[in-house]
């Protein structure tokens, strides 16, 4: 298989450019960055060029697969954030596209995923912890944001808060991870049989990481669109 050498030596074209291990995810979190740049920009002059911007190309082009995409995403969160969904797909849109042009980063020879790396990951989760904190508070204020942690019943509170504020704590390391320990076991997975059977079966493994990298930036995306939707809800 043609990735296989490049497993089983440690081809890493990091290693060809002196990048110490330590900062391999930085470096390429920077590229996964890059990239979702450049597409950005792309689709970008793509509406600045057409004579109808409301109208699809006639034909296959990165517009209308980052259209695709953008609108699944949108019926995705809508059935959980109803009609606030277009207020938290820029920030939910981001995160799934990132995530899975990070996880895909393994896939590729002489490449490794960011997300194998918890430095990666934590700052993602992060800032999920924030938005969703942040705009609960903004959706109810501050003392009624804060009464949630008491539970139902006030005679509750010296048990609900520790666990709710537990609950909450716990929410960014198990996002962090659960990507990484999902990312880290798939690309050793694809490594280990990439270098035992070298031609046809690897295929496969690389036909499940590609599952694995969407699965994974799709759970992280939606448990954020759960959290906020928690945080934020009226119903509660």
């Amino acid at each position: 298989m043609w990735f296989t050498p490049f497993a089983s030596e440690g081809f890493s074209f990091l290693k060809l450019a002196n990048i110490p291990e330590s900062l391999s995810h930085v470096v390429m979190a920077g590229v996964v960055t890059l990239i979702i740049f450049v597409l950005g920009r792309a689709v970008y002059n793509s509406y600045d060029k057409a004579d109808n911007p409301v109208v699809p190309d006639p034909k296959l082009s990165l517009r209308n697969v980052i259209e695709l995409i953008v609108d699944q995403l949108l019926n995705l969160f809508q059935g959980l954030l109803g009609e606030q969904a277009p207020r938290y797909l820029p920030l939910l849109g981001t995160i799934f596209i990132y995530v899975f042009i990070a996880n895909f980063m393994g896939l590729i020879p002489g490449l490794l995923p960011p997300t194998d790396n918890l430095n990666t990951n934590a700052p993602i989760a992060l800032i999920v912890f924030l938005y969703y904190n942040y705009d609960g508070i903004r959706e109810h204020g501050l003392g009624t944001y804060l009464k949630h942690f008491m539970g139902p019943v006030w005679w509750l509170a010296f048990l609900m808060i520790p666990i709710e504020i537990i609950s909450h704590v716990f929410r960014p390391l198990s996002l962090s991870l659960r990507l990484f320990g999902n990312i880290t076991g798939d690309h050793m997975v694809l490594a280990a049989f990439g270098n035992l059977t070298p031609v046809l079966v690897p295929v496969i493994f690389v036909g499940l990481g590609l599952f694995v990298c969407f699965m994974q930036a799709f759970v992280f995306a939606f448990l954020s669109a759960i959290y906020i939707n928690l945080a934020t809800s009226h119903d509660h």
